[in-house]
């Protein structure tokens, strides 16, 4: 049977801890006084009621969290976390309709980036830093954070820890989990401090060099502008942002070991020279392509270029340049890094590199097996023979993910108009990335998708987040039987 009491009650803890989130709204809105501080006050009285009802009235729940359970809390918590979320967009008038506020929301905590506001900078400071705030909460991942937290309420399981993050390896810094996320997260607060000082440097105000350094490592790609990264003309701010985007993308656990003493373990890793390899030769087709297109500057090219593989491969969707008017081929070829990512263990969405490199792997030596049938030729990664099981897992995951593009994307030509719009914001959310192609292009928002569209999108975003099967389990009869 489930334990339905650990499940409310995990719930209840998780919404104090985002009303909580809100007091910080809070106080920013109290700084810069704009009138929307009673509705932060109001928003997170709502949350934080309601989780306190929820955990106080489970208080004789069982602590022991079951797979089962873990795939539930999980799966909840991003619907649920929205839900409240969206308060202060609602309450405020920022976003007066439910299905806008949440989706913004849902595109906030699932670091998609996709947003339906066409007037970023009439906002009030509270809200953009609310904004920015739930992107940087969900990057890391809400149930990797309350795993930090959670023992001292007697509430435990590595269970919420393998449907948080369900990619091929969960590499665990400490034996502890509790640890791993304790150092995951103090890493990511380390890089987020050192990119708003580098940002400052460069002129941004710090009011927007810390919303975009909470964007940046949680590789969302929210902006305080309405022109996104484009509205700061700076080349260094650019090269800042993009050199940090690229180690939000990069696996959070060899990143911890580079800097506490063992660097060989970044460069010796396969999944990052992969990582960095598609960069680079992606960089060089798009740079060759606009300086043969385009009057820009061999500089300039390069820059948009880098700039644009980056954010997109990584999954966080700031923009220096519209690619929708590049010459199609460059925008067809960027739009290629949709279906890649970054690497697992990373804050980044789609499919990841880790299994990009395995499936181009596993047809080689499919090649190679047809030569020389008799041959037993396993498949490696990092100098170890990866397990026929986890090959399975990668093929079956691929399968589904581009299956669940395409038909999502036949479904969505219902609500627009053209198949450009339709690939684009599906491949765009399934993949949690922000910009899509036509409609939803990098100079455009999401505004103009009819109220039905943005459900559907909503829930895309979601199945992108959890990697699909976190999500899809439980809707399998099997899942709930004893």
């Amino acid at each position: 049977m489930f334990n339905f009491k650990i499940i409310t009650r995990t719930l209840g803890f998780l919404l104090i801890g985002e009303g909580l989130l809100m007091v910080a709204a809070l106080l920013v809105s109290l700084l810069y006084q704009e009138g929307d501080t009673i509705h932060f006050i109001h928003s997170a009285l709502i949350t934080i009621a309601t989780g306190v009802i929820l955990f106080l009235f489970t208080r004789k729940a069982s602590p022991t969290i079951g797979k089962r359970e873990g795939y539930i809390i999980v799966s909840i918590v991003w619907v649920l976390f929205s839900f409240f979320g969206s308060l202060p967009f609602i309450l405020s008038g920022s976003i007066p309709a439910l299905h806008d506020a949440f989706f913004e929301t849902m595109s906030g905590f699932t670091t998609t980036g996709a947003s339906i506001l066409d007037n970023i900078e009439e906002l009030p400071h509270g809200i953009l830093f609310w904004r920015s705030l739930i992107q940087w909460i969900g990057g890391m991942g809400i149930v990797v954070l309350s795993l930090a937290i959670l023992p001292a309420f007697g509430i435990g399981g590595i269970s919420l820890y393998a449907a948080e993050a369900p990619g091929i390896t969960t590499e665990k810094i400490n034996p502890k989990i509790k640890d791993t996320a304790k150092i995951l997260w103090n890493t990511y607060l380390v890089f987020t401090v050192v990119e708003t000082i580098m940002l400052m440097f460069g002129g941004m105000s710090l009011f927007d060099s810390v919303c975009h350094s909470f964007t940046t490592m949680a590789t969302g790609g929210f902006s305080t502008k309405q022109a996104s990264v484009a509205y700061w003309n700076s080349p260094y701010i650019h090269y800042v942002i993009t050199a940090f985007t690229i180690i939000a993308a990069t696996n959070f656990s060899l990143t911890y070991f580079s800097f506490t003493g063992s660097p060989g373990k970044l460069f010796k890793n396969e999944e990052f020279k992969l990582f960095i390899s598609i960069i680079l030769v992606f960089t060089l087709i798009i740079t060759t392509g606009l300086l043969l297109t385009t009057d820009y500057s061999l500089e300039k090219a390069f820059r948009n270029s880098i700039f644009q593989v980056v954010t997109i491969i990584s999954t966080t969707g700031y923009v220096t340049d519209d690619f929708m008017l590049w010459h199609p081929f460059l925008t067809y070829v960027l739009f290629l890094l949709f279906f890649v990512g970054g690497s697992t263990g990373s804050t980044s969405g789609s499919i990841k590199v880790m299994r990009i490199g395995l499936l181009l792997k596993n047809s080689y030596y499919e090649l190679r097996r047809l030569i020389h049938p008799n041959a037993v030729i396993p498949v490696r990664f990092n100098n170890r023979a990866v397990n026929n099981q986890i090959i399975n897992n990668v093929l079956a995951f691929f399968f589904f993910y581009i299956a669940v593009f395409f038909i999502c994307s036949l479904i969505f030509m219902l609500f627009v108009d053209d198949y450009e719009t339709s690939i684009g914001a599906v491949a765009s959310c399934l993949g949690n990335i922000g910009p899509g192609l036509g409609q939803v292009g990098p100079a455009f928002s999401y505004s103009q998708i009819p109220d039905a569209g943005k459900w559907f999108l909503s829930f895309i975003m979601l199945l992108g987040r959890l990697e699909l099967f976190t999500v899809l389990v439980i809707f399998s009869p099997s899942f709930w039987r004893r």
